[in-house]
C-alpha cells in the first residue's frame, strides 16, 4: 500500500514538471479599460468632433474647431485627470514616449472626438486651455477609445484629480492596474529615450524663454545646425505649440576634437551638451564648454550627431512682422515679447527694399529698409562680400534695390538679421 502511494506521488511529480510554469501561475490578464468604456453621445456633456491642428506633449494637443465654439479655429486641450511628463520645456523621464505615444494614436485615428466633463467648456487654471476629455475611432473599428484612459492604463501618465470627474472610477482602476503591473513611469526602469547624465535635459524654446535661470548650468537640448560661425554654431528647432522656430548659439571653442567638429556639420540634428552663459560682447545668450569623447560616443555628456541632410526653416516674415508681439501660452499664464526677441538665432527671409547707411561695425556694411517707417529692420552683411551679380558690395549696388534677404536674428546693439553668404542676398530688381 506504501509502496502504491509513492507510486502515485511519483507520477503527480512527473505530470507537474510537464506542466508549463505560466499554467501554474497565470497572471491575470491585463484590462483595456480605455476599450471597455463607453461613450455616450446622448449624454449632457458638452461634445465635439474636431482633428488635429499642433501636438504639443502627451496632455496637451491643439484642436482644429468651428468657429463658433472658438474664435480662433483652435481649441487648446488639456486632458482631464492625467499629467503627463515633460518634453516641451524640461525633459522627464517617459516624456518623450507619451507624446509619441498620444500623436501615433491620434495621426492614425479615422474620427476623434472632444468630451467637456459637464455641458459646457470648462478652461484650466491658467485660463488658456479648456480641459475634455479625447476620444478617437482606430482605424477599420466602429467604437471610440478613451485617450486619456489609455495613456493612465499605459503607465504614461500620472493621475491628476482623477477621482472626481466623469469616469473617476475608471481612471483610478487604469493607473492602479499600470502600477501593479510596473509599466513604464512605474517600473522602476530607465527610459530609453532620456539620457542619464549631469546636464538638465531641456529644449531651446525652453532655454530662450528662460535662460536666467539656467545660467552656470549644465544643460543639454538638441537642433538642426543652421550656420557655423566664429567658433560658434546656430542651432534651431520647431516648436509644435506654436508652430515658430526657435534657436541658440553654442560656442565650441578651438579645442574641439575632428570627430566632434564632424557633429557640429551644418545640417545635422544634433544634441548639445554645455553650461549656459551670457556673451557679453555678442549680446547674447550661449552653451560653451562642449566635449566629444571619441572612445565614448554615447557619454550623455558627448555631444552628438542624431540625423543629418536638414535644411534651415528661412521663415518667411515682414518687416512689420519683426517687431510685432507674440502671446505665448504658459503654465502661469500668457508670455509676450516681439518677435525678434523669440527668434534669435534662428533663420529669416524677408524682402526689404535696401538702403545703405552708416554701419558701426567695420567689417559688416549696414542695410536698412528704405520704405519700413518704425518697422526698419537693420540688415547686416559681410563688407568683402560680392553681390548676386558677382561683383563687390557698393552704395550704388544697393541703393533702392529690392532684395530677398536669408540670414539670422541676431543682436548688435538692438536685434537685426545678420547675412554670412553671397546667397543670402537676390536682387529682385
Amino acid at each position: 500500500m506504501k509502496r502504491c502511494k509513492r507510486l502515485t506521488a511519483l507520477l503527480a511529480c512527473a505530470l507537474l514538471l510537464c506542466i508549463p510554469l505560466s499554467a501554474l501561475a497565470e497572471e491575470p490578464a491585463l484590462i483595456d479599460y480605455a476599450g471597455s468604456l463607453a461613450l455616450d453621445m446622448q449624454s449632457e456633456t458638452a461634445k465635439q468632433q474636431v482633428t488635429v491642428s499642433n501636438f504639443v506633449d502627451g496632455d496637451t494637443t491643439h484642436f482644429a474647431v468651428p468657429e463658433s465654439l472658438d474664435p480662433s479655429g483652435v481649441l487648446k486641450a488639456r486632458y482631464i485627470a492625467i499629467n503627463t511628463p515633460e518634453s516641451t520645456g524640461k525633459i522627464e523621464e517617459w516624456g518623450k514616449k507619451a507624446s509619441s505615444f498620444t500623436r501615433e494614436k491620434l495621426e492614425n485615428a479615422e474620427a476623434i472626438l472632444i468630451e467637456s466633463d459637464t455641458d459646457q467648456w470648462n478652461s484650466d487654471s491658467t485660463s488658456t486651455r479648456d480641459l475634455v476629455w479625447v476620444w478617437y475611432k482606430p482605424a477599420g473599428e466602429e467604437s471610440y477609445r478613451n485617450l486619456n484612459v489609455e495613456l493612465l492604463q499605459n503607465g504614461l501618465a500620472l493621475a491628476n484629480n482623477a477621482g472626481g470627474n466623469r469616469y473617476g472610477e475608471t481612471c483610478l482602476a487604469a493607473v492602479a492596474q499600470a502600477r501593479a503591473n510596473k509599466l513604464h513611469i512605474y517600473s522602476g526602469e530607465k527610459d530609453p529615450d532620456f539620457f542619464y547624465g549631469d546636464a538638465i535635459e531641456l529644449t531651446i524654446r525652453e532655454l530662450r524663454l528662460h535662460p536666467e535661470e539656467y545660467s552656470g548650468k549644465k544643460v543639454a537640448f538638441t537642433g538642426v545646425i543652421t550656420q557655423n560661425h566664429n567658433n560658434s554654431v546656430y542651432l534651431e528647432t520647431l516648436d509644435e505649440e506654436t508652430g515658430m522656430y526657435f534657436g541658440f548659439h553654442a560656442y565650441y571653442g578651438f579645442n574641439l576634437s575632428a570627430g566632434g567638429m564632424e557633429v557640429l556639420h551644418m545640417g545635422n540634428e544634433a544634441r548639445i551638451v554645455g553650461t549656459v552663459q551670457y556673451y557679453e560682447a555678442g549680446q547674447a545668450w550661449q552653451v560653451s564648454g562642449l566635449n566629444y569623447r571619441m572612445m565614448r560616443p554615447n557619454d550623455p555628456g558627448n555631444i552628438q550627431k542624431l540625423s543629418e541632410g536638414h535644411d534651415p526653416a528661412w521663415t518667411k516674415i515682414t518687416p512689420e512682422q519683426f517687431w510685432e508681439p507674440v502671446a505665448l501660452e504658459t503654465d502661469d499664464g500668457t508670455d509676450t515679447r516681439d518677435f525678434a526677441a523669440l527668434a534669435q538665432g534662428t533663420s529669416v527671409s524677408m524682402t526689404v527694399k535696401a538702403e545703405l547707411v552708416e554701419s558701426p561695425y567695420q567689417s559688416l556694411l549696414c542695410l536698412e529698409c528704405s520704405d519700413c517707417g518704425p518697422s526698419s529692420v537693420k540688415v547686416y552683411v559681410p563688407a568683402s562680400l560680392t553681390g548676386p551679380d558677382g561683383q563687390p558690395l557698393t552704395q550704388e549696388a544697393l541703393d533702392g534695390k529690392t532684395l530677398l534677404i536669408r540670414g539670422f536674428v541676431d543682436n548688435m546693439e538692438g536685434y537685426c538679421v545678420r547675412v554670412f553668404t553671397g546667397d543670402g542676398l537676390t536682387y529682385l530688381d
